[in-house]
């Protein structure tokens, strides 16, 4: 049967108990007073005063022991995400090892894993793309070198063996003076090609800046057609033009000027003695149209959109002077000021060829 009543707790706070009679159990720690409780329960004890500093004790301790055990179960929820985005995060890194073009992802997107996981892979996606535009730059960069090295060998070869010949065969003045003349004609080839290249580096690359701005488009129709003038008159060409003279436009008029005369240098080429040419300008709602248009061989409709690539050439034209890089050209000009240039040709019958630029 129980007979006394204890007290546990600190020493200062037990003195008062002991003054009265009453047992007292002086402690420390927590795990001090539970085993004091545990001894005084055995120890017949009916009563046990626990004071207020030894409740925070044991309160603390188990308030401890509670966040312990969350802390583990945290510990082991979180290890398990980890696991899981160490796992994606190695298959994403096996891919782009690999060079894969797609891998997978984690459904859960509310998690900071996930969206590390995401960011990871619109990297990945980036990487691909610039890996991709690499490949293309090579494969062009590759075309380019073979495009030119094709250019320039038939004009260094004929050199080659025009100087050959003016070193070693005996001629007469006349035959010096001919073969003179084809070296100066191959050079001129090589000018050409060189001066075409520079111009359309400078222009990718953007160490050249169209700039537009409002001028007379007359004044940029004249001057292309300066540049044609002679050519039209040794092959009888007629040459018309019409275009309004108080016509202004927002426009890069150098440029224009080199684009315009391109195709009017084609034009020219292309058609034979006692040919026509007609030069139109006609403003549009949006754009307004500079209009080529000839009487010449006309040009295939299975060819129509290849003629705008860098060095193309159509088999029965490889005997014209020419490089194949003039209607590339005219294009990236015209399309860098915010326009376009499209084609329509019938073979036998000519061809026209509009360029349009915006109006505003």
């Amino acid at each position: 049967m129980y007979k006394k009543i204890g007290v546990v707790g600190d020493k200062d706070s037990v003195l008062a108990f002991k003054a009265i009679g009453i047992d007292v159990f002086p402690v420390v720690e927590a795990d001090e007073a539970r085993i004091a409780v545990d001894k005084m329960a055995m120890n017949g004890y009916a009563v046990i005063f626990i004071t207020e500093q030894v409740a925070v004790l044991a309160v603390g301790a188990v308030l401890i022991l509670c966040a312990l055990a969350w802390l583990l179960a945290l510990t082991q929820i979180l290890g398990k995400k980890l696991a899981l985005f160490t796992s994606d995060l190695c298959g994403t890194l096996d891919h782009m090892i690999a060079g894969n073009k797609g891998i997978s992802l984690s459904e859960d997107s509310e998690t900071q894993l996930a969206r590390i996981g995401h960011r990871l892979a619109r990297l990945y996606q980036i990487m691909q793309e610039d890996r991709r535009r690499v490949e293309e730059d090579r494969q062009e960069l590759q075309s380019l070198v073979s495009d030119i090295s094709h250019q320039v060998k038939t004009p260094v070869s004929n050199l080659k063996i025009a100087t050959d010949t003016l070193l070693e065969k005996p001629m007469t003045e006349a035959e010096r003076t001919d073969f003179i003349r084809g070296i100066r004609t191959q050079t001129d080839k090589l000018n050409f090609l060189f001066q075409a290249l520079v111009k359309t580096s400078r222009l990718e690359t953007g160490v050249i800046q169209l700039e537009k701005k409002v001028s007379s488009l007359y004044d940029t129709v004249a001057q292309a057609m300066s540049g044609i003038v002679y050519a039209a008159e040794k092959k009888e060409i007629s040459v018309s033009v019409n275009c309004p003279e108080e016509l202004m436009l927002s426009h890069d008029s150098k440029w224009t000027v080199e684009a315009l005369f391109n195709l009017l240098d084609n034009a020219v080429k292309y058609t034979s003695v006692g040919g026509k040419i007609s030069v139109s300008v006609v403003q549009w709602e949006m754009y307004v149209e500079i209009k080529v248009a000839d009487n010449g061989k006309g040009i295939s409709e299975s060819n129509q959109a290849a003629i705008f690539r860098r060095f193309y050439r159509e088999e029965e034209v490889h005997s014209k002077p020419g490089v194949g890089i003039g209607l590339y050209l005219t294009r990236e000009i015209i399309t860098r000021q915010g326009g376009y240039i499209k084609v329509v040709s019938v073979p036998g019958n000519g061809s026209e060829f509009s360029i349009m630029l915006p109006a505003k």
